[in-house]
């Protein structure tokens, strides 16, 4: 039976509450005495030797070149994958590629591999000849002024102009008429 005390303390309409029920914790479980294995000894995986290489980008117009030399290696030189003999058609492509290892006259057992992307092939050519005269300035600074004076290690900044609207092209205006 409610009190009047109780009464006035409940809304009407109000669910009657519940008695608050205390939490039993339970105690911790024991656990059970097993042989315990020693722990194993630690693996020693031996990394792979990882190739040191010198790296330097060469860039024209849209084409990027990125040039990789590996020390140890068997005198390879891979653009894309293949010799350049085969990825760039025209001898004047190849000579372009080739003019900082032959006014350098460097020659090592080591492997230039070349990844080019983007512009055309001539861009591409003279993007490789960038980063190979960069690299070769890395690895024997005293081929700078001798790639310097050819002009070897200056980059174009010449690229094409974007188009303007209202023009055909960047400059070309549409042709006018009088009449």
């Amino acid at each position: 039976m409610t009190t009047a005390k109780s009464a006035s303390t409940k809304k009407p309409g109000a669910r009657p509450t519940k008695p608050l029920k205390k939490k039993v914790v339970a105690a911790p479980r024991r656990a059970k005495k097993t042989a315990v294995a020693p722990p194993a000894p630690p693996r020693v995986v031996s990394k792979p030797k990882r190739r040191t290489y010198t790296f330097a980008v060469g860039r024209r117009k849209s084409a990027i070149a990125r040039v990789r030399f590996v020390a140890e290696g068997t005198a390879r030189f891979l653009v894309n994958g293949k010799p350049p003999d085969a990825y760039f058609p025209t001898f004047e492509m190849r000579t372009l590629v080739r003019a900082p290892l032959a006014l350098t006259g460097f020659s090592s057992p080591g492997d230039f591999a070349v990844k080019v992307t983007g512009g055309g092939l001539h861009g591409q050519a003279e993007a490789v000849r960038l980063g190979l005269a960069r690299v070769l300035v890395k690895l024997n600074p005293e081929f700078r002024t001798t790639l310097k004076r050819a002009g070897l290690l200056t980059r174009d900044p010449r690229v094409k102009e974007r188009k303007k609207y209202g023009l055909k092209r960047a400059r070309r205006a549409p042709q006018w008429q009088k009449r």
